[in-house]
């Protein structure tokens, strides 16, 4: 959060996307049916300390530390919401006083507080448990955006690996020692984290997709899932194909270890202190290319998501579902998750942590990591990230994306003229026209300026 995206959000009234509520001195119970209805609608802002109208008023600081306590207690009592909820609640200063707020991100299935179901409009959150024309139009919108909770009716406790419930139970407790998967049985953390569900619409129940990608043996996967495959390829010497590589077809769980051991067999670890505590920025920039790639993709397309080692680069390539188009930037990233439901259970066991804060590691620590360089994530129909692993590929980036004198003046020639002819540049700057064209494709590639052949235009 930035203090220019604050007073943005509070600049304007209560939106479907952003929530006030004042809270001075504890949060209020109708605090929790906004989160529902942000994560069955859009997702937004909920801030606290804050009036209608967006005044600051600020909490009682000496109550700030119980209230947060208490928020992360009730998103993880299954009594209070369903499926439990992983989200981070953050403290803010604005204007000398004490704020609180959090990002609710969309969820993949329908999000129940207290029993109740609630939808956003631009007034409020609605209670729609009663109705159930609207019941029926939220799970059509959300069957219709997410694959991850197709059910498999047929899949039983007996075809999914139920022993790594307790690394889950381990894992969690790690990152929450009274978390409350550690008092279920085994059959209530799956349904406690929304890996069993029921389609209202037909009545069919059972284990959903994200449930068999996290704990399905390899052959339920591949039946369910058969596009599922990570390959992880280190290409060093032999450029031309591998030198080194692994094809992971097993659960989630396990997959993310195996790709963490991959990238930490070839490349170089690096510490260095990260609030005071000797840390490997290696291991903290690999767990959010490997988290991404494993909870933010399509798994309803046969495309393989891969890791690529290189000597100067770190790239992962996985299909998803596109929000935007275009390079994504730290200050202006929306975070949006593909497949919540699996985020939500990574997010319970420590190996991600809220939407978007991903993006934000990775600006932050990947200029400590190669001495200068900065990530490079592009999201498209394949989304990719690109982390340089040293000073070279740092520079050699930014050279990449910085024009040279020549190309600059060409650049300055086109903005005024925009039908200049190849024939006039190489007569003005005496080069080739294959010189130019490759000059061309710099140019567009840094400025995203385009030609028109047809018209014989440039658009800048």
């Amino acid at each position: 959060m930035t203090a220019e995206l604050m007073q943005e959000l509070l600049l304007k009234d209560e939106k479907i996307t952003v929530e006030y509520k004042e809270c001075r001195n504890g949060i209020y119970e109708d605090v929790y049916e906004t989160v529902c209805s942000f994560s069955n609608r859009y997702g937004g802002y909920i801030i606290m300390g804050v009036k209608d109208g967006g005044i600051p008023v600020g909490l009682n600081r000496s109550m700030v530390r119980d209230m947060k306590k208490n928020f992360v207690n009730q998103l993880n009592n299954q009594d209070k919401m369903s499926p439990t909820l992983y989200l981070s609640i953050e403290e803010f200063e604005y204007d000398g006083k004490l704020l609180l707020w959090v990002y609710v991100p969309q969820t993949s299935v329908v999000q129940k507080c207290a029993g109740r179901v609630y939808d956003r409009n631009e007034d409020g959150d609605m209670d729609i448990t009663d109705s159930p024309l609207q019941l029926q139009n939220m799970y059509n919108r959300k069957s219709n955006t997410y694959v991850e909770h197709k059910i498999f009716p047929y899949v039983t406790e007996d075809d999914l690996r139920m022993e790594l419930i307790d690394k889950v139970r381990n894992l969690a407790k790690s990152r929450k020692p009274d978390h409350a998967w550690l008092n279920l049985s085994d059959r209530e953390v799956l349904r406690s984290a929304g890996l069993w569900e029921k389609d209202f619409s037909s009545g069919v129940q059972g284990y959903n997709l994200a449930g068999v990608l996290l704990f399905g043996r390899d052959e339920v996967i591949r039946s369910c899932c058969p596009g599922y495959i990570t390959d992880a390829i280190y290409r060093v010497e032999n450029v031309d194909r591998y030198d080194d590589r692994l094809q992971v077809t097993t659960n989630l769980i396990e997959a993310y270890e195996l790709l963490m051991e991959f990238v930490a067999k070839h490349t170089l670890d690096k510490f260095f202190l990260v609030d005071n505590v000797n840390t490997s920025i290696r291991d903290l920039i690999a767990r959010e290319v490997i988290g991404n790639i494993l909870v933010h993709r399509d798994f309803s397309s046969a495309y393989p998501a891969k890791v690529i080692i290189e000597r100067d680069w770190l790239r992962t390539e996985n299909w998803c579902v596109p929000r935007r188009h275009g390079n994504i930037m730290s200050d202006e990233f929306t975070p949006y998750p593909k497949n919540p439901l699996i985020q939500q259970f990574f997010a319970n066991i420590g190996r991600t942590d809220t939407i978007g804060s991903g993006v934000r590691n990775l600006y932050k620590y990947t200029p400590v990591y190669s001495d200068g360089g900065k990530p490079e994530l592009f999201e498209d129909d394949v989304f990719r990230i690109s982390i340089p692993l040293n000073r070279a590929a740092a520079e050699a980036a930014r050279e990449g994306k910085t024009l040279s004198e020549r190309e600059q003046k060409i650049y300055n020639m086109i903005c005024e003229n925009v039908h200049l002819s190849v024939e006039q540049v190489m007569a003005e700057l005496d080069i080739s026209r294959a010189t130019v064209f490759r000059d061309y494709a710099k140019i567009k590639k840094v400025t995203g300026a385009s030609y028109d052949k047809n018209i014989s235009t440039w658009t800048l």
